[in-house]
């Protein structure tokens, strides 16, 4: 028996410019998720104009109001250092007032990775020096902790300061759990450590994607053995997110050309074989449950799925229907 683990439905909220899909259909499927009983949370993309999609706190509070059981969450929130952390905590916590306490948010610094999009023209017409992004979002992870667990709040940074803020109507949960984002170069020692150092010393749970299962084993074990060298030994709980894609289909070539497709018009670049192998699950049934498997063997809490196929209906049915109940049938 591998170790426990649940799943989130993550939402292609960039679909809505692409064609991939529309605002009805991803409110659905977050409909069919909370009643499905095996998917545990719905997620959303996040970019404002370096990859545009539809707002993902606007989308989140659409998924609250139609939803009742999955927790919703950002994965990840790339924009978290071009928000203004005040007025993100204060969404954040009418978010999570909103949805009864299911709001997770996933801190992420955004970065020119391979992934396309215009990056920097992002953070230049927003007015964001790129090098302040890191900062900007510790600050804002620091920033919504302390409002969401405390009234008469006051905090003085290098980029914010207040004093005695409170941010009503308060959140249900107090505080709201925050997941850190890191997705180090492996060809880089010095970013491996420094990433998932600030994991371990803010984070409440990781995020993370472009893994192998023995790259997610390794940073994790790191992830805990710099939180001891903090003494913050991480807790029982604590979340370690994979961000992932599937493709189930019996024709594997098929199905990986298929995910090729998609995920180069979502994210306007082109993507490597040698990629997409340790970011998509694809071929049958019994292939894509070994993929996740060998993840959640790996330390896996979470595994948030995005439908990477053209027909999103007949992925849905697959991967709830077949994929998941085994994978979870065999699970502590």
């Amino acid at each position: 028996m591998i170790p426990k683990a649940t799943f989130g439905l993550t939402l292609p909220n960039r679909g809505v410019v692409t064609g991939a899909t529309t605002v009805e259909e991803m409110l659905k499927l977050a409909e069919r998720a909370d009643a499905s009983g095996v998917w545990d949370s719905v997620w959303v993309g996040d970019s404002i104009f370096a990859k545009p999609r539809l707002d993902s706190l606007t989308l989140m509070a659409a998924i609250a109001a139609r939803t009742s059981r999955v927790r919703i969450g950002p994965g990840c929130m790339a924009s978290t250092p071009l928000r203004d952390a005040r007025l993100l905590a204060y969404q954040l916590c009418s978010l999570d007032h909103l949805s009864g306490g299911r709001i997770v948010f996933a801190a992420c610094q955004g970065g020119p990775r391979q992934d396309g999009g215009k990056f920097y023209e992002e953070f230049a017409n927003l007015g964001i020096d790129p090098h302040s992004r890191m900062g900007r979002m510790e600050e804002a992870i620091e920033i919504l902790r302390l409002v969401s667990s405390q009234v008469n709040a006051s905090y003085q940074g290098q980029y914010y300061s207040f004093r005695d803020l409170t941010v009503l109507p308060r959140p249900v949960q107090q505080p709201i759990p925050i997941w850190v984002t890191a997705n180090p170069y492996q060809h880089q020692p010095a970013h491996v450590e420094s990433s998932l150092r600030r994991v371990a010393r803010l984070g409440d749970g990781w995020m993370t994607t472009e893994n192998t299962p023995e790259s997610f084993a390794e940073h994790l074990g790191l992830i805990r053995r710099y939180a001891a060298d903090d003494a913050r030994p991480l807790p029982d709980d604590f979340a370690a997110c994979l961000y992932y894609n599937i493709n189930v289909g019996d024709d594997r070539e098929r199905s990986l050309a298929e995910s090729k497709r998609f995920l180069e018009a979502y994210y306007m670049t082109t993507f490597s074989p040698e990629f997409l192998e340790r970011w998509v699950a694809v071929g049958s049934v019994e292939d894509c449950v070994a993929h996740l498997r060998r993840f959640i063997d790996a330390g896996a809490t979470t595994i948030t799925l995005r439908l990477v196929g053209d027909d999103q209906e007949s992925q849905y049915e697959q991967v709830t229907n077949r994929v998941l109940p085994q994978v979870l049938g065999a699970v502590v």
